[in-house]
């Protein structure tokens, strides 16, 4: 079989790439990531090996200071040209109006885009190379989430969190001592994005017995070492350690590896992405300002974590299921979703009419597959899902924040309407989406809400 675990980060990214048993050829068009102590200097060897010889520097007003006034330095030093745009506000939105504002003061002389950022800068210039035609790289100021090297974009569209396939960066420089200093804050959400693997990885495993949706364990092994990476330097994360911060860094980057093989997120994310994905769309409808991404998602992962211990005490009952499945009324579940998402909900209904998850017969098939592998299913939680109370001292002890009272503009309502929304927000099979299948999507909705301090 197929391992992808035990190879480095630059034969991982071969042009080559690998046959795999799952019957997809795994490659990524990524020609050049270096990660390191002082490796910031080395954006002129990455051009080159690019093939760029003019970059349209993209940066904020923090990333600017962090970092791309001083590549912007190196680039003049090496006799580089570049066109600089800084986005004008101090913390973007990955939205319309920020990628709109980049735009439009691309050059089209530039050869490749080069993002000076993390999060939203990655995001931004991805879509900015996705649909001007160009190469794009980045340079990392925090390793705060598992985009590096993912092929999607995280954005916000008509109020509504999508993720866009485009491409991925070909160029991705990571420097140590540049992560370091990122704000604590940026460092806990890089943690948040990966203790959510645990979750991914089991509802992933889970979704293809009941759906038969594509699953791959060599991509699925990538990402457990990438979090194993991770959760063995976590103790030395809170003090700024660039080497433990370098573990995080390569993890991030071999998460987002992992998704681009797959050709999904269904490797990074499950339901504890998807409570962040509410949150910020509650935000968004209120005007209100929401936290790092990673935050929100460990959050989400203490959250999903407890479900499980729940659900690992649950037997499927077929009339139960059945009783449900008779009473689905379009018209209820349009109510729902409306008070649920307010000016989005024209969205979500448009999903939903498309992909049709709701439909009769494929609820029928998900409920005959829970009731024939609900034993595979408490296996894979027990093989895959790590002791709650250990993963939750673990996070603790970092300083993050691991309830939704630790998060500001979030009520103990705001966490029960996540997750009655969560299912809703795209065709993706969940946690959430098999507990609803089963009848129990209301106990389950109290237990959460009984576990909450």
């Amino acid at each position: 079989m197929l391992n992808l675990s035990n190879k480095s980060i630059a034969e991982l990214i071969d042009p080559r790439g690998f046959d795999c048993e799952c019957g997809k050829h795994h490659a990524v068009n990524i020609r050049y990531i270096k990660t390191g102590i002082g490796v910031v200097n080395c954006v002129p060897e990455m051009l080159q090996a690019l093939g760029a010889k003019k970059p349209f520097v993209l940066c904020d007003q923090s990333t600017w200071k962090a970092a791309g006034e001083r590549v912007c330095n190196i680039l003049k030093e090496a006799n580089i040209p570049y066109v600089l745009h800084i986005l004008p506000v101090d913390k973007p939105a990955p939205d319309e109006w920020a990628l709109g504002n980049a735009i439009m003061r691309l050059d089209m002389s530039c050869d490749l885009i080069l993002g000076v950022g993390s999060g939203v800068i990655n995001d931004l210039c991805k879509e900015i190379a996705y649909k001007s035609g160009k190469v794009n790289a980045i340079v990392g100021t925090a390793p705060s989430m598992d985009g590096f090297a993912s092929a999607t974009s995280s954005m916000e569209r008509d109020h509504v969190k999508v993720s866009l396939n485009n491409q991925c960066p070909q160029g991705i420089l990571l420097d140590a001592e540049i992560l370091a200093q990122a704000p604590m804050r940026m460092l806990w959400a890089g943690f948040g994005d990966m203790v959510a693997k645990y979750v991914a990885i089991c509802e992933w495993r889970i979704t293809n017995l009941i759906t038969g949706e594509y699953y791959c364990e060599a991509v699925a092994e990538l990402t457990r070492a990438a979090l194993r990476k991770i959760m063995a330097n976590a103790d030395k994360l809170v003090q700024r350690d660039p080497e433990a911060v370098l573990a995080v860094a390569d993890g991030l980057v071999l998460a987002g590896l992992s998704m681009a093989f797959a050709g999904c997120s269904r490797p990074a994310s499950g339901l504890e992405h998807y409570f962040s994905h509410m949150w910020e769309m509650m935000a968004l409808d209120r005007g209100q300002p929401y936290d790092l991404h990673g935050i929100l998602v460990g959050v989400g992962t203490v959250l999903s974590m407890r479900l499980y211990k729940w659900i690992r005490t649950l037997k499927p009952d077929p009339e139960k299921m059945q009783a449900h499945a008779a009473a689905y009324s379009y018209e209820a579940w349009e109510k729902q979703v409306r008070r649920i998402f307010g000016k989005a909900a024209d969205e979500i209904i448009r999903i939903e009419n498309r992909e049709k998850k709701n439909d009769p017969e494929r609820l029928q098939k998900r409920i005959a597959n829970i009731q024939a592998h609900w034993d595979d299913i408490l296996a894979i939680i027990d093989e895959e899902l790590p002791s709650y109370d250990e993963l939750y001292a673990a996070m603790k002890a970092t300083g993050m924040p691991v309830e939704p009272s630790d998060l500001d503009n979030i009520s103990e309502d705001d966490v029960i309407t996540a997750y009655l929304g969560a299912r809703d927000i795209r065709d993706k099979y969940l946690s959430c989406s098999m507990l609803w299948d089963m009848g129990l999507e209301m106990e389950a909705a109290e237990v959460i809400r009984k576990s909450l301090k």
